[in-house]
């Protein structure tokens, strides 16, 4: 590492907040490169960089001479790390407070049925809680979505062949470029359409529900059912 570099770092981490500034300037490409991986996510990108931006921060200050990498190879983890924390934490699926406390209410009457060895049924959770069947369906797969958007860390950005694991190599990778556009081919009108609008025109889950004229949480239960079939044909290809 430069001695230049290793001596700001050292700098920084002993509370130099001049040197900071100048590092953050020096490395606004590299934040910037990654925060554009999160756009149409229905943020602004100024946002986004101030976020990547404190990822940035931690990285210096964490920073560990005896790894024997570049400050910019350490930094990326911290600074995706960074953004997706903001971005779960915020609620990428916008619902709406009833929702919620459906969602909630629901829960506990279940547990407290299970803690008793009985199963509740649809409908009479919907009795119980007066509200509708529909109502019931939407709370509950609600909290399956937020579950599913989480279980994979190591996920950024929204290319759609990253999202699909297959443990490709960089060779197999093209192949499977090629297999996925056919895949694509035999999707259900409106499942095309709702990819075409999240992996290639870049839209978040709310802007895609209210074009298609379905809700959010549909949108999110039928991306992840797609995705699961896109990804079991690929690794079958």
């Amino acid at each position: 590492m430069d001695e230049t570099l290793k001596k700001q770092i050292l700098e920084v981490q002993a509370g130099n907040r001049e040197v900071l500034n100048d590092l953050i300037k020096q490395n606004n490409g590299l934040i910037w490169s990654i925060v554009k991986r999160f756009d149409g996510r229905g943020y602004e990108l100024e946002d986004l960089y101030q976020i990547g931006a404190i990822g940035f921060i931690k990285a210096i200050k964490k920073f560990d001479f005896s790894f024997n990498v570049m400050l910019s190879t350490y930094a990326v983890s911290f600074i995706i790390g960074e953004i997706k924390r903001f971005l779960r934490d915020d609620g990428m699926i916008k619902v709406s407070r009833q929702t919620k406390a459906t969602c909630q209410k629901a829960l506990k009457i279940k547990e407290e049925y299970e803690k008793q060895g009985k199963t509740i049924g649809i409908d009479e959770l919907a009795q119980k809680l007066k509200v509708t069947k529909d109502e019931i369906i939407e709370s509950l797969d609600y909290k399956n979505c937020i579950e599913s958007l989480y279980e994979k860390e190591d996920e950024d950005g929204l290319c759609l062949i990253d999202k699909i694991k297959t443990n490709e190599n960089e060779e197999e990778k093209t192949v499977n470029r090629i297999a996925l556009k056919e895949c694509l081919k035999r999707l259900k009108p409106r499942e095309k359409e709702i990819i075409f609008l999240r992996y290639y025109k870049c839209k978040t889950q709310k802007d895609v529900a209210r074009l298609v004229g379905i809700s959010q949480v549909q949108v999110c239960r039928i991306e992840k059912q797609i995705l699961s079939e896109l990804e079991k044909e690929l690794k079958e290809a």
